[in-house]
């Protein structure tokens, strides 16, 4: 019987961390700098809050799991190839952001940054599929099942969920180890792509893994 509910196999899965960089995490990322106080409290004030109390420590514990079961740790930032953007999406241009090729808005956080044998693929559209080689590298690695776990869960998170689906990979979503910006998209999200692939917590896939290596 197929289904995506399988217990990974850490030898052929790679843990996949999307978008968790300066630009888009920290109050000074390129994303948010030129905002007001006010504003940025308005608007993103709460997701912030979250996202440090709550998701980026979940993320920081699934990574230390991860490696420990010998899990492959893999990160994608949004980052040009140029430094004017050039080679953006036309998504990204429409949407008027642009990180530079080798800029500081393009490094993962320091918090969750790459270790010194661990693959970091910048990206220059929502989908890591769509402008990197992640499925050349991820095929290469023996890799079978790809857990996701990142920002912003209903735009980067879904279209790599999305698209890993699509090509054959079963894909675990790590579902508090991903955020948006308001509760309301972050349940709309979850129960929307719930149908591609396998959801847990982070408590339940590190009691997965150490279950997978005891």
């Amino acid at each position: 019987m197929l289904t995506r509910d399988v217990p990974l196999q850490p030898a052929s899965s790679a843990l996949l961390y999307i978008d968790v960089q300066n630009f888009s995490a920290r109050r000074d990322g390129g994303e948010f700098k030129d905002m007001s106080d006010a504003a940025f409290a308005a608007g993103y004030g709460a997701f912030f809050d979250t996202f440090e109390a709550e998701t980026l420590p979940n993320m920081q514990r699934l990574r230390t799991a991860a490696r420990a079961a010998g899990v492959e740790v893999m990160y994608t930032t949004i980052e040009s190839l140029t430094l004017d953007g050039r080679d953006r999406s036309l998504d990204y241009k429409i949407t008027g952001f642009n990180v530079p090729k080798g800029s500081w808005d393009g490094r993962p956080l320091d918090a969750l940054a790459p270790g010194e044998d661990e693959i970091w693929l910048p990206k220059s559209s929502s989908s890591v599929f769509v402008s990197t080689n992640i499925d050349y590298v991820l095929r290469c690695l023996g890799v079978r099942q790809l857990v996701i776990s990142g920002l912003i869960t209903d735009q980067c998170v879904e279209s790599a969920i999305r698209d890993a689906c699509d090509l054959g990979y079963l894909v675990t979503q790590v579902t508090d180890a991903c955020l948006t910006y308001t509760p309301e998209r972050q349940a709309n999200s979850i129960a929307t792509i719930k149908g591609y692939c396998r959801q847990v917590t982070t408590d339940a896939l590190i009691a997965e893994l150490k279950e997978a290596t005891a």
